[in-house]
């Protein structure tokens, strides 16, 4: 939508003139025949072009009747064909959105002073200046409108005592209006003074009372304008010596304050100082051809300026000049009302300022807000109040924050109000209101503040706990798995004194999954809460509920850890494996000649995955890794969290899902998401659709924060569609790229990396690192059913997979004339005793 009020009407072929003749010529343009046939088919074509144009216009307006082009488009085309009815129309609609230009009031004004036939229509042209002055500031239109109610108005041509009170009022409004522009306010000042020295003219002689009053008047004006720092002020003082020498008091032309009163030639001088002192930045605000940027910056410096000297009304009138010039600047609207209400405080002008600003910058959420405190501060009526909120909630803000700084504004002027005997069904309706417009799109800081204070108020002023309960468990509903929603709704009860209360709510929740360390943060949190509230009985409980539960965490971080960083740990051992090996080989051959018997005893099967080897294996001779290992605790540790922890993960009665390689079937790809963004943000993202299976949301290893990246899976193709369809909408304020995830590449990545992975990993010995026999044969050639090996803890390994203890390069050179034959576990063992 192109800005209101930037682009002035553009000229047009004027339809219309003065009197009866400019009605005439009006009627004729809009007629179907004319006097030639010539004209008469030209102005057929014309006619059926223009209309085809309104029709047009006209379609596009009930799509987008708020399209500020196409509106002033319209208006041009109707005041060409002199459809009077269809523009006097288009003009309302378009005011009931947007402010018009002066230029646009100054058209209507005169094409309806041309079509009037008789003094009825005299009092809605009125009405249409009275509506035009009091949107911006414009000295033509007020001189427009002065010399219209002189001219037209009855009580003022025949100078009656109340036509002379209208029009002298008219003209201080005017005054006080426009009358402090330094460049074009000596314009007023002068249409005021040629109106009072007609109406000295038409004092009879005889009546030299009333001639003397009116003489004062007229003096009383060029004093005051004298006083007042104006461009060409040295012509004003000489007119005013000229006219007083023709009411006989005579003076000096050549000097300057001869026979002008000393009071006034003081107050000249300070208003000319005045003048001097802004005419730098009057000259700054002359270039047309400046930027609106360059224009609102030189228009602050002014600004700056006045308020120093400290003078409200040259503040304001400078504030309605930059408006008038740069009447879509949010920064300008917000600055003049935050003046206003610093300032003046006056009711009237801070409601039709902040009346035009909001029209002008609808967009803007900031004012919308302060216009609802600005209205409260003057004690507005609450009809009042109602209907701006609601103009402000049918508005479009840029961000929901705005949406909701709008909706905690009202709620604390209902709160504020509750004094004055308002129902707190009001507080309450307005709080459902703004949580079922807002939360779908709330992020989780901004919902806890919006239900908190709502939770609040329900206690402290509704007096209803069991409603205030209410608000956290629907919020519950909607987002159980945020911490912080648990942490508020517990902190609640617990300063009410609530104490069992809040012990069931830490039952219900110590053992959801929380993000990050939530789940830990919760459990310790119901320990602090026991120490400090409960008895010993309702400690112990806790106790033995948590302890569970922390131990089931730590085994699950561990062995993501462990998954994470799958080389670094076993990495270690095997060095300290290597290097004892080389010092004391003849006792480590010695203590692991137990194993290897009941090895041979209890073989095991190739099915057996290497995990269930070394469990079984560790259970069984945990006793006999001594020397060669880091230490016997460490070792002890690792192979618990490694082994025994994997096992107990897999088996315990836990809710964690086992993992598993996703083959996103139907998975949809998230790029350029916030990284504040959670998985619970990305779920509400694509509720409206539905059939989310699984979210991975993909993380920093060494940081966990996000990497803006995340897989989103699907319970079939066709949700998955339709989550591909909202590609480049908005998630927390960006657009997000989505696509269908390609499973072939997938699973090709997939397959090569484990395989290539496993192999690195095989075992070791010597130092050179020769790979073990059948290490060699090709990664296609190997059985799928061979076992992997991680890491270097061999010990459980099979014997065809591992090098034998004390195999050094030279025997594997030894045997390079063929392939030597394998030994048995018999000879294995007498080849190791007879060294």
């Amino acid at each position: 939508m192109a800005t209101p009020m930037e682009e002035e009407t553009p000229a047009a072929p004027e339809p219309v003139g003065e009197g009866g003749e400019g009605d005439a010529e009006m009627r004729a343009a809009a007629a179907s025949d004319s006097d030639s046939d010539s004209s008469d088919s030209d102005g057929d074509g014309g006619d059926a072009a223009d209309e085809l144009r309104i029709q047009a216009l006209e379609r596009a307006l009930q799509d987008q009747p708020l399209d500020y082009d196409t509106n002033l488009q319209y208006i041009q085309c109707l005041r060409k064909s002199g459809n009077i009815e269809k523009l006097r129309t288009a003009r309302e609609e378009m005011n009931k959105y947007f402010p018009l230009t002066p230029k646009m009031w100054q058209e209507w004004t005169k094409d309806e002073i041309s079509l009037s036939t008789s003094d009825e229509s005299f009092g809605d042209i009125e009405k249409l200046y009275e509506r035009g002055v009091q949107e911006y500031l414009s000295i033509k239109l007020w001189r427009d409108y002065l010399d219209y109610i002189e001219e037209h108005d009855q009580s003022v041509s025949q100078c009656t005592p109340s036509g002379l009170s209208k029009m002298r009022g008219l003209f201080e409004r005017a005054i006080t209006a426009g009358g402090l522009h330094m460049t074009e306010g000596s314009k007023l000042w002068a249409a005021y003074r040629e109106y009072e020295m007609a109406i000295l003219i038409t004092i009879t002689d005889g009546n030299d009372e009333e001639k003397a009053k009116q003489v004062q008047r007229i003096r009383t004006l060029f004093h005051r304008q004298l006083s007042v720092p104006l461009a060409d002020m040295e012509s004003t003082l000489a007119e005013y010596k000229s006219w007083e020498a023709e009411q006989g008091n005579a003076n000096d032309p050549g000097s300057d304050f001869d026979g002008v009163p000393s009071n006034v030639v003081s107050a000249y001088k300070k208003a000319y100082d005045m003048y001097n002192a802004r005419k730098q930045y009057e000259d700054q605000l002359i270039n047309a051809d400046a930027s609106e940027a360059v224009k609102l910056q030189e228009f602050l410096k002014y600004i700056k300026f006045e308020e120093s000297c400290g003078d409200p009304a040259r503040v304001q009138v400078l504030y309605e000049r930059a408006v008038s010039e740069l009447p879509v600047s949010s920064d300008l609207w917000l600055q003049y009302t935050s003046y206003l209400d610093r300032t003046l405080k006056v009711p009237s002008v801070l409601r039709s300022v902040y009346h035009r600003a909001t029209r002008n910058c609808t967009w803007v959420g900031e004012l919308w807000v302060h216009y609802l405190l600005s209205l409260e501060r003057i004690h507005a009526s609450e009809e009042e109040l109602r209907q701006v909120f609601e103009q402000a909630v049918q508005c479009s803000f840029p961000t929901i924050k705005e949406y909701l700084d709008v909706y905690l504004t009202r709620i604390d002027s209902l709160r504020r109000r509750m004094s004055d005997g308002l129902d707190f069904q009001l507080v309450r309706q307005t709080f459902m209101d703004a949580s079922e417009f807002l939360s779908p799109q709330l992020g989780t800081e901004e919902l806890l503040l919006l239900h908190a204070y709502w939770a609040k108020l329900e206690c402290t002023v509704g007096k209803d706990l069991a409603a205030a309960r209410g608000v956290w468990e629907n919020t519950l509903k909607k987002s159980g798995s945020v911490l912080e929603i648990w942490q508020h709704y517990i902190s609640m009860e617990i300063e009410m004194g609530h104490i069992h209360e809040a012990r069931t709510l830490y039952k219900r929740c110590y053992s959801k999954r929380f993000a990050g360390s939530g789940s830990e943060d919760i459990c310790h949190a119901w320990i602090r809460f026991e120490r400090e509230h409960g008895t010993l009985d309702d400690y112990d409980l806790a106790v033995k509920k948590v302890a569970p539960r922390l131990k089931e965490l730590l085994m699950f971080k561990a062995q993501q850890e462990a998954k994470a960083e799958p080389d670094s740990g076993p990495k270690d051992t095997s060095n300290a494996n290597d290097s004892s090996q080389k010092r004391k080989p003849s006792k480590m051959t010695s203590k692991q000649q137990l194993p290897a018997k009941k090895r041979k005893e209890n073989p095991s099967k190739s099915t057996m995955s290497s995990d269930d080897q070394g469990s079984k294996a560790h259970d069984r001779n945990i006793g006999a890794i001594e020397v060669g290992e880091v230490s016997r605790e460490k070792a002890d540790a690792s192979m618990e969290v490694k082994l025994d922890g994997e096992s107990r993960i897999r088996n315990a009665s836990s809710n964690e899902p086992k993992p598993h390689f996703y083959k996103d079937q139907c998975t949809a790809y998230m790029s350029n998401i916030d990284l504040t963004a959670t998985e619970e943000h990305l779920r509400r993202f694509f509720s409206d659709i539905g059939g989310v299976t699984a979210i991975r949301l993909l993380r920093d290893r060494f940081t966990k924060k996000s990497r803006g990246l995340a897989y989103v899976d699907f319970s079939d193709n066709e949700h998955l569609e339709a989550a591909i369809k909202k590609n480049k909408q908005k998630l927390l304020g960006k657009k997000v790229s989505i696509a269908r995830s390609d499973p072939s590449k997938s699973k090709k990545s997939h397959e090569a990396g484990p395989s290539s992975k496993g192999q690195d990993k095989l075992p070791q010995s010597g130092d050179d690192g020769a790979n073990a026999p059948g290490s060699s044969r090709p990664d296609k050639e190997k059985p799928k059913s061979d076992t992997k090996i991680i890491g270097k803890n061999t010990f459980a390994a099979p014997r065809a997979v591992v090098k034998p203890l004390g195999w050094t390069q030279r025997d594997e050179k030894k045997s390079d004339g063929g392939a030597e034959e394998l030994k048995s576990n018999e000879e294995f063992r007498n080849l190791l005793l007879k060294k």
